[in-house]
């Protein structure tokens, strides 16, 4: 399977609380030195089948795989933009912890590779900067997890959660409004896809609440569950792949790496999913994100040169869950503090 890597963004910015009536606009919040930690769920099922010159009979068709990771974000450094408008962020994103573990129908190298990879990932990180529209870039690290399919489609999940806030509307957001938007879906196969997205702003609720810190003291999880609850903004994001101006997924056009490679590629790949996302109203930090998608492919990579060709035709399937962690106590402190 080739790389899937889909650009995504984490856009991070304070709110101040508006009645339901006015629209909510957004400020920059962050500095360098600020941290967050999330809990990361996401399960990936995956049934396909890959034919190559070398027939393999005893090759899985059907894969699940699971991942639990706990990822803290550093904001390295933040530049302001032009007229007070928010500039580009450097952050790293460390794995504090990472396991996974997968089963299929047979024996599955690939699984087992993936399962290392992530209890490897422990301790390492990835930096990138988010520029203000959204766009990721200058990403170093992790390069060989983005080279694996479904370790792609967990970080996708992440970094899609952690963006929701990306590419809202300059003018603030109203409860009812809806807004959308296109992103270059890369690293795949066919050239000219996107992810189109339509969201909508659907009402105003308590947030929901936050797991506990696995550092922090009965006594201070008691404190955060006994404050005022924050009020979240509960938007809901609708996903699907398009064709560049034809709003089609069928494209026979060879991205310009695989050329270089001397490879054609032809096919189709379509998508679709949703997001739930709660973001608080007073720090717009994202609380919780889920997340669900479905990807259908079809696609044949040739050789230029020799006429070979591998093909793949299956299913992905993805849900993940997003959760912001309370802030951890610094050490000999009675209250927590250094966090979100």
């Amino acid at each position: 399977m080739p790389r899937i890597f889909f650009a995504a963004a984490l856009v991070i910015a304070a709110t101040f609380l508006a009645p339901s009536t006015e629209r909510i606009h957004l400020v920059p919040s962050f500095k360098p030195g600020d941290t967050l930690r999330y809990q990361i769920e996401s399960r990936t099922s995956s049934a396909g089948k890959t034919t190559t010159p070398i027939v393999n009979p005893e090759g899985a068709t059907q894969v699940k795989q699971s991942a639990n990771i706990l990822l803290r974000l550093d904001i390295l450094d933040v530049h302001p933009g032009s007229n007070g408008a928010p500039g580009p962020m450097r952050l790293r994103a460390t794995y504090e912890k990472s396991t996974a573990s997968s089963e299929s129908d047979a024996y599955d190298p690939d699984s087992e590779a993936l399962e290392n990879q992530y209890n490897r990932l422990q301790g390492r990180s990835m930096e990138f900067t988010v520029e203000p529209d959204g766009k990721l870039t200058d990403v170093k690290g992790l390069e060989e997890m983005l080279s694996n399919p479904s370790a792609a489609q967990t970080v996708r999940s992440w970094m899609a959660g952690l963006s929701s806030s990306a590419g809202f509307p300059t003018k603030g957001i109203s409860i009812g409004q809806k807004w959308g938007r296109e992103q270059p879906l890369t690293g795949i196969p066919l050239a000219g896809l996107f992810w189109r997205t339509e969201a909508t702003y659907l009402r105003n609720e308590p947030c929901p609440a936050a797991g506990p810190s696995e550092t922090a003291s009965a006594t201070d999880t008691a404190k955060l569950a006994n404050s005022n609850p924050e009020i979240c903004a509960i938007i809901l994001t609708r996903f699907d792949i398009v064709g560049k101006g034809k709003h089609s997924a069928h494209t026979d056009e060879t991205p310009d790496d695989y050329r270089r490679n001397g490879l054609r590629t032809s096919g189709t790949w379509t998508g679709s999913g949703e997001s739930l996302d709660s973001i608080s109203l007073a720090t717009a930090r994202v609380i919780r994100s889920t997340q669900t998608s479905t990807q259908d492919i079809d696609f044949a990579i040739t050789s230029a040169n020799t006429g070979s060709s591998m093909t793949y035709k299956g299913k992905i399937e993805t849900q993940s869950q997003i959760v912001l962690l309370p802030p951890t106590p610094s050490p000999g402190s009675n209250s927590p503090s250094g966090g979100p």
